[in-house]
């Protein structure tokens, strides 16, 4: 049975993020073995587009607020079957929903791999790479940042086999 990977990233809100998300990174994760929970295919597209189409004004924000209970849902689902995560950390500072699920799968006790591949400065001090308390739930079951994608298939066995 394939261990379930939960994938953590801001790369599905822009078509860049998405095509370099499915065309490189998503790829590296499947040759592993792993199978995976993408929060970003967990909605169907279809609800989104409704929602984000409408016109600007008081029923689309209620219609976000409802659509994003049916998200958070999904994603706390996902986040709650999973083995581990792989988070994507690029950004002048991590993603706030990525921090959230990585403190939240933390908290269940399962393992995260994170990935920073971009090289500007986003940690508090010389001692971590991103937020120290990012970091420390990365790290606190095992998991570990990599700095480097070439790394990840090698990283993704180790922390969570297959």
């Amino acid at each position: 049975m394939k261990k379930k990977i939960y994938i953590a990233s801001p790369f599905g809100f822009s078509e860049a993020g998405r095509d370099y998300m499915y065309g490189t990174v998503l790829p590296i994760v499947l040759e592993q073995g792993f199978e995976i929970l993408d929060p970003w295919k967990l909605t169907p597209a279809h609800l989104i587009q409704e929602v984000n189409s409408m016109p600007y004004g008081i029923e689309k924000k209620n219609k976000w607020k409802e659509l994003n209970q049916v998200i958070a849902s999904h994603n706390t689902e996902a986040l709650r079957a999973c083995d581990g995560l792989f988070a994507i950390l690029d950004g002048v500072d991590v993603d706030s929903g990525t921090a959230s699920e990585i403190g939240f799968v933390a908290a269940l006790g399962k393992p995260v791999v994170g990935y920073r591949g971009d090289f500007r400065l986003s940690a508090d001090n010389e001692g971590s790479t991103v937020n120290l308390q990012v970091q420390y739930f990365i790290e606190m079951h095992g998991g570990h940042l990599i700095t480097e994608l070439s790394g990840l298939g090698e990283s993704l066995n180790t922390v969570f086999g297959t």
